[in-house]
């Protein structure tokens, strides 16, 4: 699919935001472009033995800032070095060797980072059992909980969605409830805004989710909640030993983690899929202290936040400038997915079987 959103910039803007990162550009040998890469531009370093830290580096460039974003995309960048400042000692994280949000050497923001071990487990897939699976799914389950244990202050997301420079003061919603629905309110005020399609209306949305909030009033603890932890973020490495067993070696593209309900995680945690039958991730979780229960409410709470994610999917490919048939057929399962979330909420909201 297209991608508006790219920036590569020339050899000499790369030399200087090494060289601010305290890397001698010298020490470069290659740079691969990373192409699943769907926001951001990143890049995989790889760096001479002699150099320190040589197993690599990853330098994500955000868009131009001018360019058209959802509204909780401006200043992410900062979201996701808070994530892995937070998550630190709680999972495998990079770690930020340098953060510029000056826009002097380059007129947007970056990040240089330490590069973890591992593929990506969506492009790993075929290589790994069944018995595997399982394994890494219980180790997963581990991690999140860990994640879960950090607390934050306020509710939403660390920034305002209006913040852009200054990143300096996280938002701060009176619960959960409000800080929810204002973030569902703005991604709605996004999709007019680009002229994005919905399935359904969104007034009839808005009143969907807002008639639906209730359960929202049980979450009270802002949470850290990474909301993007599909496959594709997930990193697992195969130890060079023979029959050596994978290992979830990073979680990673933190931009879109805010504080929040940790049932939210769950999610993308089973996109597309049920993670109430999930009992490998579902038995690592709960081991390491995690508490799910799947009562009403609860389904009735992941019903509202795979509709935030779903709008989130749809109303993206717009300023994205995604195209081709791939991009129609994932907006049509998408929109489908949608509807059926909304129409469980609707039934709840009247009595009907959540």
């Amino acid at each position: 699919m297209n991608n508006l959103h790219k920036r590569r910039p020339g050899e000499r803007q790369f030399e200087r935001m090494l060289a601010a990162a305290g890397v001698d550009p010298g020490l470069v040998r290659s740079r691969t472009e990373l192409s699943d890469a769907t926001f951001n531009t990143v890049y995989r370093l790889h760096l001479a033995d002699e150099a320190p830290g040589h197993r690599g580096l990853v330098l994500k460039i955000a868009p131009d800032p001018a360019t058209p974003m959802l509204s909780y995309e401006r200043g992410i960048m900062r979201t996701e070095g808070l994530f892995y400042a937070a998550a630190a000692g709680r999972a495998p994280v990079p770690e930020v060797v340098y953060a510029d949000f000056s826009r002097e050497l380059i007129d947007t923001d970056f990040l240089v980072m330490s590069a973890l071990p591992g593929t990506n487990w969506h492009a790993a897939r075929d290589g790994i059992g069944d018995g595997e699976r399982a394994e890494l799914r219980g180790e997963l389950g581990g991690m999140v909980a860990a994640l879960h244990r950090v607390t934050g202050t306020a509710f939403g997301y660390p920034q305002t969605p209006s913040e852009d420079r200054s990143g300096s003061s996280p938002s701060s919603a009176p619960g959960w409830r409000a800080a929810f629905l204002a973030m569902v309110d703005t991604v709605l005020a996004d999709a007019v805004t680009f002229g994005s399609p919905l399935p359904e209306p969104a007034e009839r949305i808005r009143e969907t989710v807002r008639a639906s909030a209730d359960p929202l009033d049980a979450v009270t603890t802002p949470v850290l909640v990474h909301f993007d932890l599909w496959d594709g973020n997930i990193l697992v490495d195969r130890p060079a030993a023979p029959a050596g067993a994978p290992r979830i070696s990073g979680l990673v593209d933190g931009e879109r983690a805010f504080w929040g309900d940790p049932l939210a995680e769950l999610v993308s945690l089973a996109l597309f899929g049920d993670i109430e039958r999930d009992e490998a991730f579902l038995g690592g979780y709960r081991s390491a202290g995690g508490r799910v229960d799947f009562d009403g409410d609860t389904r009735r709470r992941l019903a509202l936040y795979r509709c935030y994610l779903y709008l989130i999917m749809l109303i993206e490919a717009v300023p994205r400038g995604f195209s081709g048939p791939e991009q129609e057929a994932r907006d049509r399962s998408v929109g489908r997915r949608l509807r059926a979330e909304l129409a469980t909420l609707s039934g709840a909201s009247t009595g009907g079987r959540p």
